[in-house]
């Protein structure tokens, strides 16, 4: 399934956070203490070492749990890219905050010895993620393979699948507070959803950018801004695609929208190149990636 353009173009808070839990992975993994990371019963009710949670939510405890949870914090960057950077930084934190208060609760009253320490790593976002994938991310494309079906969507969820059970129940227990955590901002629980940092919070994560990521992101937005998109005479798309001729389309069909969208276009810009394709998401494509590279 696309992501949305290659990069982090549109996603600096994103870009920030995956490098950041890749640095610490390798640093606490080179130092040999990455199995120590995670959150245990004894760090709460004994210790008190509460300073645990910082490390415990960036750096992943082994190298396979690392390259699936990049991979789909990667993928995820579509939805920095739907909501803004932004509300974006408040999802994440919300997410990290709520599931590690579950997972505190989990560890205090469960009182089971195979949960003494659980795993490290952003479980609690990544498995908040799939709340917002599941619901407003479309299928655009189904498949079988040896009998068996499948969507565009299922790969990441097999992917989410390998990691929430990389280490059973040290591992579920922090999926499933990620779920309620992505559960709970999608009901809007305290009006997290309405909440905002200050602009300048945010900028800070477009300053700390790569010099040709930088440059690739100002492609992106010229390209799609409104006025660049390419003017596709009505003969030429009546040519191409007869049936889209034969309907007059007044407006662009929002499932439609939402899939250019999910890929990283802005809606305004997959809204207009719908029109110009009437409907046809195909062509719109072409209409916004063309829009791209001038």
């Amino acid at each position: 399934m696309n992501g949305g353009p290659s990069g982090f173009h549109n996603a600096p808070v994103t870009r920030t956070f995956v490098i950041a839990s890749a640095l610490l992975t390798f640093l606490f993994g080179a130092q040999g203490r990455s199995p120590r990371l995670g959150l245990s019963s004894q760090d709460i009710t004994l210790k008190f070492r509460l300073w645990r949670f910082i490390p415990s939510v960036f750096a992943f405890s082994s190298t396979p749990e690392l390259m699936f949870g990049l991979y789909l914090l990667y993928y995820f960057r579509v939805f920095e890219r739907q909501i803004g950077s932004n509300k974006h930084s408040i999802f994440i934190l919300f997410s990290l905050i709520v599931s590690s208060f579950f997972e505190i609760l989990a560890l205090v009253y469960l009182k089971d010895p195979s949960l003494n320490t659980l795993v490290s790593g952003p479980y609690g976002l990544i498995f908040a993620a799939f709340v917002p994938f599941y619901f407003d991310i479309p299928v655009s494309s189904r498949f079988r393979i040896f009998g068996l079906n499948f969507t565009d969507k299922s790969f990441i969820y097999l992917a989410g699948l390998q990691l929430l059970f990389s280490s059973w129940k040290r591992s579920v227990v922090p999926g499933i507070c990620g779920i309620l955590a992505g559960s709970l901002y999608r009901l809007n629980a305290f009006g997290i959803r309405k909440m905002k940092f200050p602009d300048i919070v945010t900028s800070v994560f477009s300053r700390l950018s790569w010099p040709s990521l930088s440059s690739s992101s100002q492609t992106l937005s010229s390209g799609n801004s409104i006025g660049n998109i390419p003017s596709y005479p009505s003969r030429h798309m009546e040519g191409n695609h007869p049936s889209a001729a034969r309907t007059s389309v007044a407006e662009a069909s929002e499932t439609s929208v939402a899939t250019l969208v999910s890929m990283g276009f802005d809606s305004n810009s997959a809204r207009q190149a719908l029109v110009h394709a009437r409907n046809d998401i195909n062509v719109a494509t072409n209409i916004l990636l063309e829009a791209q590279s001038q």
